[in-house]
């Protein structure tokens, strides 16, 4: 389903600020992924976890208020998707481990929720986290076993697309009671002994009828509604024929989501590239006719189709950021009027506003 975009929307984009040249989609510096700054080293539950200094710092500033540490949590929204929402969180010594306690039910997220969104994991679970060469492997108490069978597969994508947001962490292994995971103990889903962001999340596969041939991209489509949208991250299968995942990523933006899923774009189905994309030293240029324009007298682009093709985008390996140009030209100006003179880079943060 296409928002109409032929007059200006309202921009009700979860972000904390404008997009400005040469920045990155919520004003950030040059952020590359989502994850915190890298410069020293630190210990999370007693284990070396190297370049992170997010919630590294004194958990107190110079006037002695207590600072808070920007966290995405993946919890489960209204519609049943699994969504990214910044929440401040005290400062830690121990961020992946305080992130998954606040993705507990009835625990400290409660306060924190959002509008229409819950927690993932079962009441009272008591959680773990030791980190060994970018492996995150969590440890659950026995009250995680108490969770709704329809909630599993939410549950393995949440806990890993919320712990690989660290830069330390790549993959992760799960283990309950100390022994190893190698099935879901509630409806029996299979865990691989090394999950990752590759694994998927939201997973759609409503129109593919062999899915030997076919391979994941993930791309941010648009949940809630008009007063409150938000991104939300859906793992499609392409065909294996396309060789061109950048393509295949701005293909599955143009075509849309599935019809009744809840979800939208601010893509019309007219929108088409012009040429193959350009990549060179992490930016990806791309060149659209003018339906990409939501003004073709201002020549320009929504925020929403914009955030959700460089989020999109920035998923694939080696993309730092993305240029578009309109016909070979670059004279393009976001909803504010700012020019779009420079590669747009990822957000630090996913879905920052308040509800």
């Amino acid at each position: 389903m296409s928002i109409n975009k032929k007059t200006s929307i309202v921009s009700a984009v979860l972000v904390s600020s404008v997009l400005l040249s040469g920045c990155g989609l919520f004003g950030s510096q040059g952020k590359e992924k989502v994850d915190p700054p890298k410069a020293v080293s630190y210990t999370d539950e007693g284990e070396s976890v190297a370049e992170e200094t997010t919630g590294k710092e004194t958990a107190e500033n110079e006037e002695g208020v207590t600072a808070n540490l920007k966290t995405e949590l993946y919890l489960i929204d209204k519609n049943g998707y699994v969504v990214p929402q910044t929440i401040d969180l005290p400062k830690t010594n121990s961020v992946a481990t305080q992130a998954l306690e606040y993705l507990v039910e009835n625990g400290p997220v409660t306060e924190l929720l959002p509008n229409d969104f819950r927690a993932v994991l079962p009441a009272d679970t008591k959680v773990s986290v030791n980190i060994k060469d970018k492996v995150a492997t969590v440890d659950f108490s026995k009250e995680f076993q108490e969770y709704a069978k329809e909630d599993e597969k939410k549950i393995l994508q949440s806990v890993t697309w919320t712990l690989t947001q660290f830069d330390s962490i790549d993959k992760v292994k799960l283990t309950l009671n100390g022994h190893e995971l190698k099935e879901m103990p509630v409806n029996g889903t299979p865990v691989s002994s090394a999950l990752t962001r590759a694994n998927g999340i939201n997973m759609d596969t409503t129109e593919v009828v062999d899915i030997t041939n076919t391979k994941p991209v993930t791309v941010y489509y648009l949940g809630g509604d008009e007063e409150n949208y938000y991104y939300v991250p859906v793992t499609k299968r392409v065909s294996n024929d396309m060789d061109n995942k950048v393509e295949a990523v701005v293909s599955e933006l143009i075509k849309g989501p599935n019809y009744a899923s809840n979800l939208v774009t601010d893509f019309l189905p007219d929108v088409e590239l012009l040429e193959a994309p350009k990549i060179e030293e992490g930016k990806v240029t791309l060149n659209f006719n003018e339906n990409v324009f939501s003004s073709f007298e201002e020549r320009m682009i929504s925020k929403h189709l914009l955030n959700a093709l460089v989020l999109s985008l920035t998923e694939q390996k080696g993309i730092e950021s993305v240029a578009v140009t309109v016909d070979g030209k670059a004279e393009i100006v976001n909803e504010d009027g700012q020019k779009l003179s420079e590669p747009v880079t990822r957000p630090e943060n996913v879905n920052t506003g308040s509800f």
